[in-house]
């Protein structure tokens, strides 16, 4: 909260930040009391928005931890959609051959259903 530049201690300050931000029916200061002292949680809509603002992730929100599996990601996972085209197709290979046989099959499951999806087999 201290990051995002609202005072923690006052609920209504946090209610009126908040509802610039979610598009739904607005929260009351009450309702942001409730969820500063853990007494309720926020829907799942409340959280993407709380989390958007705050610059943490919505897992940090709900459980106080990140996502393990986020920061042992490679670096490539973390990137937008658009870098994707500069993925090396030799470390697609290395990394496949790296899997068991049904995982295997799996992924290349995966890619011919993609490309049956995209009309291109």
């Amino acid at each position: 909260m201290r990051k995002a530049r609202v005072d923690a201690n006052s609920p209504t300050r946090v209610a009126r930040e908040f509802n610039l931000r979610y598009h739904g029916d607005p929260v009351t200061a009450p309702a942001i009391r409730k969820w500063l002292l853990g007494e309720a949680l926020p829907s799942q809509d409340k959280i993407r928005v709380l989390a958007q603002w705050l610059e943490v992730t919505p897992q940090w929100l709900r459980f106080g931890e990140s996502d393990r599996r986020e920061e042992k990601a490679h670096p490539l996972a973390k990137q937008d959609l658009a870098s994707y085209a500069a993925v090396d197709p030799l470390w697609v290979t290395k990394k496949l051959e790296l899997l068991n046989e049904p995982h295997k099959r799996i992924v290349l499951e995966v890619v011919r259903a993609l490309l049956r999806l995209e009309g291109k087999q």
